[in-house]
């Protein structure tokens, strides 16, 4: 298979997008070069599942501007062209919001007097670290810090620049957010992880109507099949959407879940869908 760039998502939380991750990192791995980057920076867990050595620390920033009140006129020009509301300007003042600034550099590059030049904020971490068979890198943005954005996309940056040749596998955050847009937008595919309930129904469509959108390509996994109902698969079938593979529902999942384990070593059913969706995957880059 090919390098590829593979995001694994959801529409909502809890349907099971990290255990398919980790459990698939690991399966392909077995013969071919995997990285699994932790994409939920706000709440990353992959390394819950993994037996790991830390190998690396990065320390991620973001740009925001700082006032400095020597030369500046209190024109207000800044404020006017901040279209996230991160800078007002007072009559004797100039008050910068940092949680707000999305480092577009307008109001630092449009200033008449350069009194808003751009400074590192700090706003989390990118760790890489060893798992024997693969590599593994999570973000985790810093407590306090708003926009998980500029984080998610330096992990996938890293990710690309460091391990060119590998397949590059993504665990999204849940929903269908500013987040999920970062961590969906430069994949070549989008698996998205449901379940059949008129919940995960419903936070399906609104994921699958992000991904036309974005057009992007992209397939659904269906866990925990066996409770609900069949919705989800007639949906799919009314949208022409390709249902990649299923894993059953099955408490000794759950338990192998509840204490950190692998499902697939343990598991024949769930081994055999993992196997299932291997396939689906090295068609696309064949």
């Amino acid at each position: 298979m090919n390098s590829i760039d593979l995001s694994i998502a959801s529409g909502k939380g809890g349907t099971g997008k990290t255990t398919l991750s980790v459990n698939l990192a690991h399966y392909l791995s077995q013969d071919k070069k995997v990285v699994l980057g932790d994409l939920d920076v706000e709440e990353p867990n992959s390394l819950l599942f993994m037996d790991t050595k830390l190998k690396e620390e990065n320390i991620a920033y973001k740009m925001v501007p700082k006032w400095e009140s020597a030369d500046c006129t209190l024109c207000g020009e800044c404020a006017t062209n901040c279209n996230f509301n991160a800078i007002v300007a007072l009559p004797s003042e100039i008050l910068v919001f940092k949680e707000l600034c999305h480092s577009c550099y307008a109001c630092s590059e449009l200033c008449p007097t350069n009194s808003l030049p751009m400074q590192r904020e700090k706003i989390g971490t990118i760790k890489v670290y060893e798992n024997g068979s693969f590599d593994f890198v999570e973000g985790r943005l810093d407590l306090g810090q708003e926009m998980a954005v500029p984080l998610i996309a330096q992990t996938m940056e890293y990710i690309k620049e460091n391990f060119p040749k590998h397949i590059r596998l993504y665990d999204a955050p849940p929903g269908t957010s500013c987040p999920v847009i970062e961590a969906a937008k430069e994949s070549d595919f989008i698996l998205l992880v449901t379940e059949p309930t008129p919940f995960g129904l419903n936070d399906l469509a609104l994921a699958v109507e992000t991904m036309k959108v974005l057009e992007k390509k992209f397939a659904v996994v269906i866990n925990r099949y066996g409770i609900g109902d069949n919705r989800v698969e007639e949906y799919c079938k009314n949208e022409g959407i390709d249902i990649a593979a299923k894993f059953q529902n099955d408490k000794e999942v759950a338990k192998l879940y509840a204490k950190g384990e692998l499902i697939y070593p343990h598991i024949k059913h769930f081994r055999d869908s993992l196997e299932e969706l291997v396939k689906y995957i090295e068609k696309l880059r064949a």
